[in-house]
């Protein structure tokens, strides 16, 4: 498929999106939706890429929702949108293998509810961050209402979706919001060395340590220990069983 709004690169295991949209900022519309739902199909079935970056273009990774879009719309119409928006991102999160997101600059609104979507945030010194909804009588839509207090805390989520304050990257850091800030020119030479260094791992681990850390954090925590015991077992005559005769033995696992 030739998609208008994102840039698909594959390189040695590693899938880059860069959302484009310069015109808007790299603005979220429908056709994005679209777009991205066909994507992460494709690279659900594509086992041979370990590692997914996402980034915008230009000098905004997103810089929201399309407003112009969005302004029209009726009630019934604005909670499909939501929904259209909350399924893609919930399928982004869903992936088996790990999601980066490399943040170049503004990430505001849906920008920052697709941020949180990845598993953890790299960002430029220059990236913005914030959820400025209420100041046009809105709420976010795409899950950031959920996703923003399960990342940073009650407290810390409500004075940014309450006050719209847009925060920079190192306060980002500060709250945990994102987990390492590099200098603009760096982002992308960072971003690929920590997933080089991803791949480097067992990569069936890979995958079971995200779906047991991330479906555990919505289940009870004595339930979640035994998904944790369930899995951890089943690594020991796979995976595991290679690991830890490579580490006796002193030489790299052959996975």
């Amino acid at each position: 498929m030739n998609y208008k709004n994102l840039q698909v690169e594959i390189t040695e295991g590693i899938g880059l999106v860069t959302i484009y949209r310069p015109e808007a900022l790299n603005a979220l519309n429908t056709n994005f939706f679209y777009e991205m739902d066909h994507f992460l199909s494709e690279v659900s079935l594509n086992k041979s890429i370990q590692v997914l970056i996402i980034t915008g273009s230009g000098k905004a990774f997103v810089a929201g929702a399309d407003i112009a879009e969005m302004v029209d719309k009726t009630p019934a119409e604005g909670t499909k949108f939501s929904r259209l928006g909350q399924n893609t991102f919930r399928s982004l999160e869903k992936l088996q293998i790990p999601v980066i997101g490399a943040i170049n600059g503004f990430a505001l609104g849906g920008g920052l509810e697709l941020a949180m979507a990845c598993d953890f945030r790299i960002a430029s010194s220059k990236a913005k961050f914030g959820q400025p909804e209420v100041n046009l009588g809105m709420i976010p839509g795409y899950a950031g209402t959920q996703r923003l207090p399960r990342l940073v805390g009650l407290a810390d989520a409500l004075y940014l979706l309450m006050t719209a304050e847009m925060i920079g990257a190192e306060e980002a850091l500060r709250i945990g919001l994102v987990q390492k800030v590099v200098e603009p020119e760096e982002l992308m030479n960072e971003v690929l060395k920590i997933a080089k260094l991803i791949q480097t791992k067992g990569p069936d681990a890979i995958k079971k340590v995200k779906y047991v850390a991330r479906t555990g954090m919505l289940m009870d925590f004595d339930k979640a220990n035994e998904l944790e015991a369930e899995y951890f077992g089943t690594q020991f005559k796979a995976e595991g069983e290679e690991g830890m005769r490579a580490f006796l033995e002193k030489r790299k696992p052959n996975w």
